[in-house]
C-alpha cells in the first residue's frame, strides 16, 4: 500500500536574503512562531536536529522551472513528486512528450524559454512555494529533519552568488505534540563564484551534528570546492547510475577511497537484493563447494550505464579472491565488456558483461536484469540464474552453457530506488564501509586495466 504525502507546513516560504543574514533569519523564523489552525494552534516547531546535509547540484531543471514558474519549492536538487508534476506541466504548455522526467529535449526547449524570458525581462526570480503540496525532500524531512544547504553552480556571468532560506514542516497525525522541521539554504551562483565562498559553507553546518555531502556531479578528487566540502564531512554520498564516464569515474572514486574519504553510493544500495540471492544460492551444504567451481559469470544490465555491473562484478571477484587480469570492451548495439580473473589456484575466470537495449529503460540507469554463474566443470554443482522480472531469464536460458542451469532465483528489487528514498537511508550510519570499499578497489582493478591499453 503506498503512503499519501503528508500535509507540508510552511513555515517559511523560499526567500531571498544576503549571505550574511542567513542565520539571522532561520534564528527569528523560530524566535515568534505561533500559528492558528483550525482547531486552535498548532503544535509548536522545532528546527532539526539530526544532520546537515549539503546538496551540490548541477542539475538544472528546478531552477528552469521555477524561472518559467511551474515549479514553486526549494531548489534542493531532489527531482521528486513535485518537480515531475512541474515537468508535466511545462512539457504539456511547450508540447513536448509527457514524461514527467528531465529528458534533454525538455531540458533544451526549457533552456530555451528562459532564454526569451531573459531577453524580454521576465524572468521570476522570487517563487513563493506552495504550502499544500509536498515538499520535494518529503523522503528526507519525514525520516529525518535536518538541515539541508544546497549549492547550485549556474551558467552565464558571474555575479555574485545569492542565498535563500526556506522551512517546512510535514503534519503528522501521529506525532501531533510537535512539529519537526526542516531547514532549506540555497546558494546560487556560477561554479567560480560557489567556490569563492566555499570557506563560508562550514559555518552553516549544525555544530556537534553529522555531517554529509551528496555530491551530485561526478566526483572529482581535484575540484577545490569538493576537496573542501569533503574535508569536514563524514560522509560524502554519490550515485554511480549517473556518472557519465562510469569506467574512469569509478577509478576516481576509488581514489577518493585512497585518499582516506569515507564514500557512499547510492548505486551499490540498489544492489543488495542480488547479492543476497547469490549468497542464499550457496547456502546449502551441497552447494557450497560448487562455489569454488564456478568460472564463467555472465552479467546482463540495461544498456546505458555499466556502474551496477562493474560493482557487483567487483563484490564477486573480492568475496571470491579472483585477481583481474584482463579486460576489454566491445560497443555496439550489444555493449560488451570483457573481464578475466585469476583464482588462487591458477583458475581462468571469464566474465561477460552485456548492455542490453530495452525499449522501455527503468527509472535508474544501468539496472541489472540477469545474471548467470557457472562452469565448464559439466559435473560441478554450481550453476546459477537470477534474473529480475524483465525477461532476463529467457536470455540466460537461451545463451546456454557447459553447464545445465541448476538453480533459478527471481529478484525482487528494493521496494524504492529512487535516490531520495535510498539517501533518507543511507544517512542512519555514516563513516567507512568496509564491504563496497573492497568491492570498489577490485572494480577499479579491472577497469584500469582497461585504461592501461
Amino acid at each position: 500500500m503506498v503512503s499519501q504525502a503528508p500535509t507540508i507546513y510552511s513555515l517559511q516560504p523560499p526567500k531571498d536574503i544576503s549571505l550574511s543574514d542567513i542565520e539571522a533569519e532561520l534564528s527569528q523564523i523560530w524566535q515568534s512562531y505561533g500559528i492558528a489552525g483550525e482547531e486552535g494552534t498548532l503544535p509548536a516547531a522545532t528546527r532539526a536536529t539530526t544532520f546537515t546535509l549539503i546538496v551540490y547540484e548541477p542539475e538544472e531543471t528546478q531552477q528552469l522551472l521555477a524561472a518559467l514558474g511551474f515549479y514553486t519549492g526549494p531548489i534542493d536538487g531532489i527531482l521528486g513528486p513535485q518537480t515531475e508534476s512541474a515537468l508535466r506541466e511545462a512539457q504539456k504548455a511547450f508540447h513536448i512528450p509527457e514524461t514527467g522526467k528531465a529528458t534533454p529535449d525538455t531540458v533544451t526547449v526549457l533552456r530555451g524559454e528562459v532564454a526569451k524570458l531573459k531577453a524580454a525581462g521576465k524572468v521570476a526570480t522570487n517563487v513563493s512555494a506552495d504550502s499544500k503540496s509536498p515538499r520535494i525532500a518529503d523522503e528526507i524531512a519525514l525520516r529525518n529533519p535536518c538541515r539541508i544547504v544546497t549549492l547550485s553552480p549556474m551558467a552565464g556571468d558571474d555575479e555574485g552568488v545569492k542565498a535563500q532560506v526556506a522551512a517546512y514542516c510535514p503534519i503528522q497525525k501521529q506525532q501531533s505534540s510537535t512539529l519537526i522541521c526542516c531547514e532549506y539554504i540555497t546558494l546560487t551562483g556560477t561554479a567560480t563564484a560557489l567556490e569563492r565562498i566555499g570557506g563560508m559553507v562550514p559555518a552553516l553546518l549544525i555544530g556537534g551534528l553529522p555531517k554529509f555531502l551528496w555530491w551530485k556531479a561526478t566526483p572529482n578528487p581535484n575540484n577545490p570546492l569538493f576537496k573542501r566540502l569533503a574535508a569536514v564531512c563524514n560522509n560524502v554520498i554519490v550515485d554511480s547510475c549517473n556518472f557519465n564516464e562510469p569506467e574512469s569515474d569509478l577509478i576516481n572514486l576509488q581514489t577518493l577511497v585512497e585518499s582516506g574519504i569515507p564514500v557512499a553510493d547510492l548505486n551499490w544500495r540498489r544492489l543488495a537484493a542480488w547479492q543476497e540471492l547469490t549468497a542464499e544460492a550457496y547456502d546449502p551444504p551441497q552447494r557450497r563447494a560448487g562455489l569454488l567451481e564456478v568460472d564463467r559469470v555472465n552479467l546482463d544490465y540495461e544498456k546505458g550505464n555499466p556502474a551496477q555491473a562493474f560493482l557487483y562484478l567487483g563484490w564477486l571477484a573480492s568475496r571470491l579472491n579472483w585477481h583481474p587480469v584482463a579486460y576489454e570492451r566491445e560497443i555496439g548495439d550489444y555493449d560488451i565488456t570483457r573481464v578475466r580473473f585469476v583464482a588462487k589456484d591458477q583458475r581462468q575466470i571469464e566474465a561477460e558483461l552485456v548492455g542490453v537495449p530495452v525499449g522501455d529503460a527503468g527509472e535508474i540507469p544501468g539496472d541489472l536484469t540477469a545474471l548467470r554463474l557457472n562452469s565448464t566443470n559439466s559435473q560441478a554443482n554450481c550453476s546459477t540464474v537470477i534474473c529480475s522480472e524483465t525477461g532476463g531469464c529467457m536470455r540466460m536460458e537461451t545463451q546456454g552453457g557447459a553447464q545445465s542451469a541448476g538453480l533459478f532465483q527471481q529478484v525482487t528489487s528494493l521496494s524504492e530506488q529512487k535516490a531520495e528514498a535510498l539517501l533518507s537511508q543511507q544517512v542512519q550510519r555514516w563513516g567507512h564501509e568496509t564491504l563496497f570499499e573492497e568491492s570498489l578497489h577490485v572494480t577499479a582493478q579491472f577497469l584500469k586495466l582497461g585504461v592501461s591499453k
